[in-house]
């Protein structure tokens, strides 16, 4: 078992999924309703803080994929990080 991460590693990948799941609420609402100008709005900015948060995520503790939004350093730390299941 890896060690325990503080909790604000949790809070942070909490926000994460919490922004991606309007993401993806916005966009099946956008799908029926694309002429919606200000929905497209708020799609926007949440696409925005959902970049911000995962840039400060990776900074933090790591890339959330193998393919991050951030460099790897050296050595290679794809695997530090806990698994899903593990958190």
């Amino acid at each position: 078992m890896t060690n325990p991460m503080p909790q604000e590693y949790y809070d942070l990948l909490e926000e994460i999924q919490a922004v991606d799941f309007v993401l993806v609420e916005l966009t099946l609402y956008l799908d029926t309703h694309p002429q919606d100008y200000e929905t497209i709005q708020q799609f926007n900015q949440y696409s925005q803080y959902t970049k911000q948060l995962k840039q400060q995520y990776e900074q933090l503790y790591g890339p959330l994929m193998e393919f991050g939004m951030s460099y790897s350093s050296y050595p290679w730390k794809w695997d530090n990080a806990p698994w899903p299941w593990q958190v």
